[in-house]
This record gives structure tokens, sequence and C-alpha cells, in this order.
């Protein structure tokens, strides 16, 4: 459960970070300006849909920063993490290029029948913080 009064505390961190009034960042996620000044008074707990707006319109702030105040603000970038990372051996690489050519279907059917095991439900994420769920 997200704690309203830490989440408001964030979600002013945010505003000011990005040097925007209430009623601006309400304008850049287009919601009332009304659910700003609930949520952060706490009157009001902030929705899915709301927190996915922040996501989309903000990408530096990460989801679980926002949610739980773990993580970082503003996100650390990826090029970033990219260069200080252990370089992947060449078999790895071989093996992600192999399995990025097969066809999706082909590569669920190798995983089911390499572990034994039956999928339930797949979850896709995307970048701008989407996701599609696939269920039996």
């Amino acid at each position: 459960m997200i704690n309203t009064t830490d989440f408001s505390k964030r979600l002013k961190k945010i505003i000011d970070y990005y040097g925007l009034s209430a009623s601006a960042f309400a304008d850049k996620l287009s919601v009332q300006r009304s659910s700003i000044s609930h949520i952060i008074s706490g009157r009001n707990k902030p929705s899915l849909e709301f927190v996915m707006k922040i996501l989309t319109a903000f990408p530096e702030v990460e989801l679980y920063w926002l949610l739980n105040g773990k993580g970082s603000f503003p996100k650390i970038i990826q090029e970033k993490i990219e260069s200080t990372s252990p370089p992947i051996s060449t078999s790895k690489i071989e093996k992600q290029v192999t399995q990025q050519s097969l066809p999706l279907e082909e590569k669920v059917v190798s995983t089911i029948q390499s572990n034994g095991k039956t999928i339930d439900k797949i979850v896709i994420f995307y970048t701008d913080g989407t996701f599609d769920a696939y269920q039996k």
C-alpha cells in the first residue's frame, strides 16, 4: 500500500525538480488542477492512471521510487549504466542473437520444452511505462 503522505512529498519533489507550478504540472499530465491539490493534501490517493501519466511525461522518474521511495530520482541515465557494466561474453551475445532471430512462438515453445513448465501469463512492459498482459 502506498503511503500517501510520502507519495505527496515525492510528488512535490518532482514538481520542484522541473520548476513547475502545481497547475503547470497538472496541465503537463492532462489532469484537472484540483487532482494535484487533492493528492498533495492527502485527500485523494493517486490512481494507477495518474502514476502512469507521471512516468510517461517525466522519464527521469522511476516507478519504484515514486511509489515506495526506494531507488533514485532523477533516474540514472541508461548510457551511464551500460558504460559501467562488465562486458558480456561472446557466447552470451551469440545466444541472444540466435534467440532474437527466432519467431516469438518458437521462443515460447523452446522455453516451455526446456524447463517442463507451463506458461500461465505473459506480461510485456514497454519503455513508455505501459504494459500488456496475456493470460491463458
